[in-house]
């Protein structure tokens, strides 16, 4: 029961030729994965600066304020 089963999902073609648009989409698909995953990096970097800056700025004004009191 178990064999058919699996019979009716599992397909391997008897010409390898039918897999080339397979592994064409394939690398295409992992390309891009690999393109959005350095953007979302390097995005994340250029926030993660801008988040230490702004950390600076406001720790600065409380000093000032601190100090100024």
């Amino acid at each position: 029961m178990n064999t058919w089963v699996l019979n009716l999902f599992l397909y391997f073609p008897e010409d390898k030729r039918e897999y080339i648009p397979a592994v064409i989409e394939l690398t295409i698909i992992l390309a891009l994965c690999v393109i959005v995953f350095f953007a979302i990096r390097r995005s994340a970097a250029r926030q993660s600066i801008k988040a230490k800056e702004l950390e600076k700025k406001i720790l600065e004004n409380n000093k000032q304020d601190i100090q100024g009191q």
